[in-house]
C-alpha cells in the first residue's frame, strides 16, 4: 500500500520534472501559440479531473443524505476557492505574461514572484492526488486504486506542458538552463507534499474525505478560471487555446471513465 501511494504521489512531480528538462532542448522561450496550446490542454485536463475524480465522488459518498447530499460538496468547493484566493492575497506572486505581481508588495525577484505564482498553482493539484489515494485506503467503494492511479497520470499528463510552462520563461529572463530545470522541478515538489498532509488530515477524521475531494476540486478550478483560462486566451489567435482545452478535456474524461 505504501509503495502504491507514493508512486501516485510521485508521478505528477515526475510530469512537472520531464516538463522542466525541455529548457535543454528547446529555445529561451516559447512560442505564443504553443504555450496557449499547452495551457489551454492542462485547463481542460483539470477541469475534467475535478468533475470525474473529485466532485462525483465527493457526491456519491454522500448519497446517505438524500436531497441533502450537495451539502458537502458545495461546502467543500467554496472552502477550495476562498483557501486559493486567500493564497493570493497573502503570496506575492507574478502570472505568466504579466507585468504587475499580486498578492503583498515584496523586494522578491521577478522570477521568484514567477515561481511562487506557480507553487500556488501546484498546490490544489497535489491535494487532489492526496484525497483520492485516501479514499482509496479508507476503503471507499467509490475509490479504487486504478482511479486514483489515473487521476495521478492524468495530472502528470497536464504537468509535463507546465513544466515546460515555467522553466522555459525563467530561461527567457536569464537564467541558467541548469537553474531553470531546477527551479521548475523546485515548483512540482510541493505537489507530493501537499499530497501527504492531506491523506494525513483525510485519515484523522475520515467522515470529512467528502469535503476533502470538493475542497481540491474548487481550488483546481479556481486555478484554471483565475491564471490558465486568461493565458490561453490572451492575444489574438487565442482559438488554439480552446481546442486544446477541449483535447486535454476529452483525454482526461476518457482516462477516467473507461480506465477508472
Amino acid at each position: 500500500m505504501i509503495a502504491s501511494i507514493a508512486q501516485g504521489l510521485l508521478i505528477p512531480f515526475a510530469g512537472t520534472s520531464l516538463g522542466s528538462a525541455c529548457v535543454f532542448f528547446l529555445r529561451k522561450t516559447l512560442n505564443k501559440q504553443i504555450q496557449r496550446a499547452l495551457t489551454g490542454f492542462a485547463a481542460g485536463v483539470m477541469v475534467a479531473a475535478s468533475i470525474w475524480s473529485l466532485l462525483l465522488p465527493a457526491l456519491e459518498q454522500s448519497e446517505s443524505m438524500g436531497k441533502l447530499s450537495f451539502i458537502p460538496a458545495v461546502v467543500g468547493f467554496w472552502v477550495g476557492i476562498f483557501f486559493l484566493l486567500f493564497l493570493d492575497h497573502v503570496t506575492p506572486h507574478l502570472h505568466l505574461n504579466s507585468k504587475e505581481s499580486e498578492g503583498p508588495k515584496k523586494n522578491f525577484s521577478r522570477t521568484t514572484k514567477m515561481l511562487l505564482a506557480v507553487t500556488i498553482h501546484n498546490i490544489p493539484e497535489g491535494m487532489a492526488v492526496g484525497v483520492v489515494y485516501a479514499g482509496w485506503i479508507s476503503g471507499d467503494s467509490n475509490i479504487t486504486l486504478m482511479s486514483a492511479l489515473i487521476l495521478s497520470l492524468g495530472i502528470a499528463i497536464q504537468n509535463f506542458p507546465e513544466g515546460a510552462i515555467i522553466s522555459m520563461p525563467l530561461r527567457g529572463e536569464g537564467m541558467s538552463r541548469t537553474k531553470s530545470f531546477l527551479m521548475g522541478v523546485l515548483s512540482g515538489a510541493v505537489e507530493p507534499v501537499a499530497g501527504v498532509l492531506t491523506i494525513l488530515a483525510a485519515g484523522i477524521i475520515v467522515p470529512v474525505l467528502p469535503y476533502l475531494l470538493s475542497f481540491a476540486a474548487g481550488a483546481m478550478l479556481y486555478v484554471v478560471v483565475e491564471e490558465l483560462i486568461p493565458e490561453m486566451s490572451e492575444g489574438s489567435h487565442s482559438n488554439i487555446g480552446t481546442v486544446l482545452f477541449a483535447v486535454g478535456f476529452s483525454v482526461m474524461m476518457i482516462l477516467d471513465v473507461a480506465l477508472g
